[in-house]
């Protein structure tokens, strides 16, 4: 698979394994995790649930690049994400698990002739059996539309340039973490709020650079503000729901903020989580999560 068609400079972070179109606006997406990864470790005997996160991303310009032929150079930015997905089916075992993303296209606007925005519904298996089920929109952006867009901000070495250095993290055990490089949120005199820690040395979360804060980071902050508000043991996000509404940048403060929710009705602790810069939402998201033993 070409790191291009998935937006990864390392050979390594490519999930995807193949692609095919079944029907009009209908595709199969094929991908392989490995049994072990430096930074989407396992949970409790589970794959990393950012792992699928982030094999869905890397779907999103795949299908726009082979199955809508936009041009490389294009840029993608999210509107929203949702994804349920069941522990059981998360299990690490002898071999790396074989995936199948079955992804239905909706919602399509093109301008002048190019992809401009596009919604996806993803039913996804693992060896034959359901994993998880997701749905995306997200819109597409010319160089000149972004450039446009970013008002003077779209270059990606200036931007790391003038970055804030990162902030001292939390304990990693509080945010399901094993190494302080990995944590993405610095501690605060406030309660469940936190400054998003932006390292972009990181080379998983900056695979390669950027002009904004990537939404893997973004994602992973998400993550971390639940685990460190959920009950003790409750490691494993089964359900996520994301708006993002603005673009967060490198050189001011991001503020991460928690809130926990009611429990759903099985009973499992949810957590609403924004990311606020200048006192603008940048995204908000809620959470809802699960001991790994919750399930066998």
């Amino acid at each position: 698979m070409p790191r291009e068609y998935v937006h990864r400079a390392s050979f390594a972070e490519v999930l995807p394994t193949g692609w095919h179109q079944s029907a009009p606006d209908e595709f199969t997406v094929t991908a392989q995790w490995p049994r072990r990864h430096s930074f989407y470790t396992e949970q409790g005997g589970l794959h990393d649930p950012m792992l699928l996160w982030e094999t869905i991303r890397q779907s999103l310009p795949l299908l726009s690049h082979t199955g809508y032929a936009l041009p490389f150079g294009h840029r993608l930015s999210w509107e929203r994400f949702r994804c349920t997905l069941r522990p059981e089916a998360m299990r690490i075992q002898l071999t790396p698990a074989d995936l199948e993303l079955r992804v239905s296209c909706s919602g399509i606007r093109r301008s002048r002739g190019q992809l401009a925005a596009i919604s996806m519904d993803f039913a996804i298996t693992r060896d034959g059996a359901p994993l998880a089920t997701a749905d995306t929109r997200f819109v597409c952006h010319s160089p000149a539309v972004y450039e446009r867009l970013r008002a003077g901000r779209a270059d990606p070495a200036h931007a790391l340039a003038t970055a804030l250095p990162p902030a001292p993290p939390v304990p990693p055990h509080l945010v399901g973490r094993t190494l302080g490089h990995d944590v993405v949120l610095s501690p605060t005199a406030t309660p469940r709020r936190w400054q998003l820690r932006a390292d972009t040395s990181h080379p998983i979360l900056f695979d390669h650079p950027v002009d904004h804060a990537p939404g893997v980071l973004l994602l992973e902050a998400a993550r971390q503000a639940a685990l460190a508000t959920s009950p003790a043991g409750h490691t494993v996000p089964v359900e996520l729901e994301v708006s993002f509404s603005r673009f967060v940048e490198y050189n001011a403060p991001c503020w991460i903020t928690a809130t926990p929710l009611d429990p759903d009705p099985q009973g499992r602790p949810r957590t609403h989580v924004t990311a606020t810069q200048h006192d603008r939402v940048a995204y908000a998201a809620t959470l809802t999560t699960e001991s790994p033993a919750g399930r066998r």
